[in-house]
């Protein structure tokens, strides 16, 4: 049998300067090499935020080296990817000299680390020191020249590096703030897209919406819920194929259909047959999944249909559940002739909560999905007393999808 790892010698030997930071930007680790790298000691920075430790160099009116880094550490956090920084200037304090600073250029990468939740809970920020290959390359340019024309072409050098190193933070600035103008917009269409007014009446109900990560904030994933007066609820969650805006495009067309339909007809299998015809009409429709279940709360009883969905689940107060799994057909478009829906119905008690949910919710790569149904059931198992918002915040943390999984999720609870 191996034996374990020591991660904290490996981290200390590591010859690559490293720095360990919180998500509040305060330094928790460090390692030997950085030390080296700096003329510091653990003493000198551990419980420091990094930029009382590394102020700009107030001689330089263009240090710029605490706003660059600053930029990319809170990307980092935001976006929970590495991020890469052009070549940066940055000086550092003197230790031995207090109010002097040494010129010094680096070449950083800002990783985060993850929690089970998701969240970033440090970040490593790895440099390499190339101070010495822009001054030894400064040197070698120079050689043969007259001592004024040597000190000439080294300024001309460092000062194309350091311009070429800005215009790549500049481009790198502009090409994230279009994408960030983007993803405004796509956020602003799937929000009116999937603004729910009936939902306001129910404090009982709660949704969520969490596309992939790394995607616009926008996916083939709705819910609707929908007042049938006097005293009946349709809830629904539907998935497209696809991702991204024409998905998103899809989804808000189907959605409106299928919440016009129900408005319309008496029965859920009924309002997917007329979804199932509208989408062959409808390109990129084709393979939509689809559940609809319309609560009665006169008689409590709960009639639903499935196209091709993975099946809701109705959670008992004392931790036991039945799926929905009666009335389930084809995905939308999936037989070549159209043929009447199936439809089931099951009595619920009050105390019980339905979950209406997508695949992205417990589909996991390489992974049976009855794995990540079975593991949903369980949890849902212990929230039997859980107000709605309560169990649909508990169901994600602990499905790990908090901030977002490798799918799109979309998710209806409801507490009867």
């Amino acid at each position: 049998m191996a034996s374990p790892v020591d991660h904290a010698a490996l981290f200390a030997a590591t010859p690559s300067p490293y720095l360990v930071l919180g998500p509040d930007l305060v330094i928790v680790d460090v390692n030997r090499a950085y030390l080296e790298a700096t003329g510091r000691t653990r003493e000198d920075l551990l419980g420091l935020h990094v930029f009382t430790a590394f102020p700009d160099n107030p001689a330089d009116p263009e240090a710029d080296g605490v706003r660059n880094l600053g930029a990319s550490l809170h990307r980092v956090l935001a976006g929970r990817k590495p991020d890469t920084m052009a070549l940066q200037k940055y000086d550092i304090p003197v230790m031995s000299r207090p109010g002097a600073f040494e010129e010094r250029w680096w070449s950083p990468v800002n990783t985060p680390v993850l929690g089970p939740d998701g969240r970033v809970v440090y970040i490593i920020h790895r440099v390499e020191d190339v101070t010495a290959f822009v001054k030894t390359h400064q040197a070698t340019h120079s050689t043969g020249l007259r001592v004024g024309d040597r000190l000439e072409t080294a300024q001309t050098l460092e000062a194309e590096l350091y311009a070429r190193a800005r215009e790549l933070q500049r481009l790198n600035e502009e090409l994230r703030q279009a994408h960030t103008r983007e993803r405004e917009v796509a956020v602003t269409l799937q929000e009116a897209m999937l603004h729910v007014p009936d939902l306001a009446h129910h404090r009982d109900v709660a949704v969520r919406y969490l596309p992939a990560v790394g995607s616009l904030n926008v996916c083939g994933d709705w819910y609707d819920v929908v007042d049938i007066p006097p005293d009946r609820l349709a809830v629904s969650v539907g998935d497209v194929i696809g991702h991204g805006l024409e998905a998103a495009a899809v989804m808000g067309m189907l959605r409106s259909a299928l919440s016009a339909a129900v408005r319309a007809l008496e029965r859920p299998a009924q309002a997917l047959e007329v979804l199932g015809l509208y989408a062959r009409s409808v390109e990129g429709a084709l393979g939509t999944t689809a559940v609809k279940a319309i609560v009665d709360t006169r008689s409590r009883l709960i009639t639903y249909s499935s196209a091709g969905h993975p099946p809701p689940v109705l959670a008992h107060p004392d931790g036991g559940h039945e799926l929905l799994d009666q009335a389930t057909d084809p995905p939308l478009g999936a037989r070549p002739l159209h043929v009447p829906r199936p439809q089931a119905s099951l009595p619920y008690k009050p105390g019980d909560t339905l979950v209406l949910y997508t695949d992205g919710l417990i589909e996991r790569r390489g992974e049976d999905i009855d794995v990540g149904l079975r593991r949903l059931t369980d949890v849902l198992g212990e929230c039997g007393r859980l107000g709605a918002e309560q169990v649909a915040d508990t169901v994600l943390a602990r499905l790990g999808v908090s901030s977002g999984g490798q799918d799109d999720i979309a998710l209806v609870v409801a507490r009867l």
